[in-house]
């Protein structure tokens, strides 16, 4: 069986690589980008996914390009996804036309 590295959610992503080298607490983030608290604390938590409002919200914040945690997001999915069927996705043939 392959052994994987833990992958992180997005919360763990906006936490770590937003949130924490800007000083910003779950509260403070909110307010700036017109959200529930309690939004940003699911987020974190892994569970609440980020939704294109809240993409579009954050983006704008961090001066990033609109879409930039949907595609984080995804490919975290993908991949997750991926190892758990991985046994099942080795076993499916391509169609011959």
């Amino acid at each position: 069986m392959t052994k994987y590295i833990e992958l992180p959610t997005i919360g763990e992503i906006l936490k770590e690589e937003f949130m924490e080298p800007y000083g910003l607490s779950q509260n403070a983030l909110a307010r700036a980008i017109f959200v529930p608290p309690n939004r940003i604390n699911q987020i974190l938590k892994g569970t609440r996914r980020i939704t294109a409002d809240t993409d579009l919200r954050l983006t704008k914040f961090f001066g990033l390009s609109e879409g930039y945690f949907l595609r984080i997001q995804e490919n975290l999915e993908l991949r997750q996804a991926k190892r758990q069927i991985a046994d099942e996705l080795n076993n499916i043939r391509v169609i011959q036309g």
